[in-house]
């Protein structure tokens, strides 16, 4: 190798280097924009199935059929916020979401109450509390950061949803121009099992996410169900919080069922701790438990199972797996990150055992 070579070999490394640098610098910053092109992205793969339907079915063009979707979606946020803005203006007191006063002032009672109830059944650790002095070290002060970060989001997301919205429409209305442009830059030896692949995911990625929005409507009505049972307060903000954290697989169940028995409590704390409050929460959580059975062994099973083509049991190991790598963050793309990666695998190693076995429902 000569020292012309190395030199030149030197100069594409930092070159290289520089571009990595450069390219991850301009994503930090930009990183609002991808978070609008990923989040149009979902939209565009869960409306796919219904402008298909609408061209179809109701022999309606591209375009009337983009803009009728995006309607069904601005209606469907609309109707939310008109139902949640009445209930949270209402309720929002009951629940302190705004006194971090309030808030600690119910945790000392929950906790003083929990206290009375151990002690009544000669479990002495009231003077063990008193002197680790517990409730004293709970810090609120993240609570006002946490709520002026959340109003900056409220704030923004006007500006989002209609970047979101311009973005999905063009998507949708453009698509087949976005498909020609792709074509016209890849290699003409790989070009065929590319396009390939992408209209595979394109298919597979649109009934995942319209399967995961029918398994989080069918555990947020269980839930509703279940505090409208026990007669819980704010029982549709708290069943529709709840299901949401079930798009963290496995972690968001447990965590929506604390959720759950702390807002019971604290929409309790006027009745006799004992006889009412902690039974109460205690049927809740049994409810919530028994809902999340029903969702583990059949919902998702067969609604991820159907719509990405995997064994339940290769799921499981791939989310468990994610978690560890990635985290909370991993655990919610790591199902459609599997997919895509099983789509180009049957593609472009169509002869591997291992990527024949993973693929054969494919």
């Amino acid at each position: 190798m000569t020292s012309k070579n190395l030199s030149l070999g030197i100069v594409k490394a930092v070159g290289i280097l520089f571009m990595i640098v450069a390219l991850s610098y301009l994503v930090i910053r930009l990183q609002t924009i991808f978070v609008y092109l990923l989040v149009s992205l979902i939209l565009t793969l869960i409306a796919n199935p219904i402008q298909r339907f609408l061209k179809r079915r109701l022999k309606l063009k591209n375009t009337l059929s983009t803009v009728v979707v995006l309607v069904f979606f601005v209606s469907i946020i609309v109707g939310f916020i008109l139902m949640f803005v009445p209930l949270i203006s209402s309720q929002s007191e009951n629940l302190s979401l705004l006194n971090i006063d309030e808030i600690e002032k119910n945790i000392n009672v929950l906790y003083n109450q929990f206290l009375s109830y151990l002690t009544s059944h000669n479990i002495d650790v009231k003077a063990l509390a008193k002197t680790s002095n517990i409730t004293s070290k709970l810090d609120f002060k993240f609570i006002p950061e946490f709520l002026n970060n959340l109003l900056g989001v409220i704030s923004s997301f006007g500006m989002g949803l209609a970047s979101v919205l311009f973005i999905t429409f063009f998507f949708l209305k453009d698509k087949i121009y976005f498909i020609i442009g792709i074509k016209n830059i890849l290699p003409d030896n790989h070009q065929d099992k590319i396009l390939n692949s992408l209209d595979k995911i394109n298919e597979l990625l649109s009934r995942y996410f319209l399967g995961l929005l029918l398994q989080l409507f069918i555990v947020f009505v269980l839930y509703f169900i279940v505090l409208l049972i026990f007669g819980i307060e704010n029982s549709f903000i708290i069943a529709f919080l709840c299901a949401i954290l079930n798009i963290i697989p496995y972690i968001g169940p447990l965590i929506a069922s604390v959720l759950a028995a702390l807002l019971t409590m604290m929409s309790n704390l006027n009745l006799d701790f004992q006889s009412e409050t902690l039974p109460t929460t205690i049927y809740v959580m049994i409810g919530f438990w028994l809902v999340q059975i029903i969702d583990n062994n059949l919902c998702q099973p067969y609604i991820f199972s159907n719509s990405v083509k995997s064994h339940p049991l290769e799921i499981f190991l791939v989310i468990l797996a994610a978690g560890f790598l990635g985290g909370i963050v991993g655990m919610i793309i790591a199902v459609p990150l599997f997919t895509i990666l099983k789509v180009v695998g049957k593609e472009f190693l169509p002869d591997n055992k291992i990527v024949q076995e993973l693929t054969k429902e494919i």
